[in-house]
């Protein structure tokens, strides 16, 4: 297990070109709002409020930047999908968070959340699509594991997996979480660290 020690709120940017200036590799989170990510990225960083829980959908509408033990940046992106907002805005939403996407060379790598509380959202297949097609490098992060019966959350899971593998010769690296019950934290923060290592060591070999 690699704990976080040391996490800092750097600054919430309202584009791609605001964002911090860095080395640092970066891992972004995104999902459809009330996915949980508030909670996830808490879990994550063993902290109860460096990002900030709320009852309302939509509250996270810039970038938000955490450097994590000097050594990497956890980046929150806002939600996709419902937020109460107008049209206008949330096309403006879609278009900074696909330019971040697309045009971030930091980026190393972004979780889509999921929630496996309710069936497969049509708003994620797509988005996921997109990422297919964009080479946006990501996993996916099943988040709510403990709101519903196992079965139900194992078929949800199972239903997500059958539907992108009508367009996906192999699903994304999975991973699953509860933030409520502390599940999943220490594999999330285990892969990052690995590739951490790895981009380190292919650097040395450079």
């Amino acid at each position: 297990m690699n704990p976080v020690n040391d996490a800092q709120f750097i600054g919430s940017f309202p584009r791609t070109e605001d964002c911090p200036e860095s080395d640092l590799p970066e891992y972004a989170f995104i999902g459809r709002s009330n996915v949980g990510k508030s909670s996830l990225v808490n879990l994550l960083t063993g902290r109860k409020a460096l990002a900030k829980v709320s009852g309302t959908p939509g509250k996270t509408r810039l970038i938000n930047f955490f450097r994590i033990d000097h050594s990497w940046h956890l980046v929150d992106l806002p939600g996709y999908g419902y937020a109460r907002v107008s049209k206008t805005a949330r096309s403006e939403f879609d278009k900074m968070i696909r330019h971040y996407l697309k045009n971030r060379e930091q980026l190393t790598c972004l979780f889509v959340l999921l929630d496996s509380s309710i069936p497969p959202q049509e708003t994620d297949i797509a988005f996921m699509n997109w990422l297919g097609q964009a080479k946006v490098p990501f996993c996916i992060v099943y988040t709510k594991t403990d709101k519903e019966r196992q079965n139900v959350i194992v078929k949800n899971i199972h239903d997500i997996k059958k539907r992108l593998l009508q367009e996906w010769e192999s699903v994304p690296l999975q991973f699953a979480t509860s933030s409520a019950k502390g599940r999943g934290g220490t594999e999330l923060l285990d892969y990052i660290h690995q590739l951490n290592q790895d981009m380190a060591q292919e650097g040395k070999e450079l």
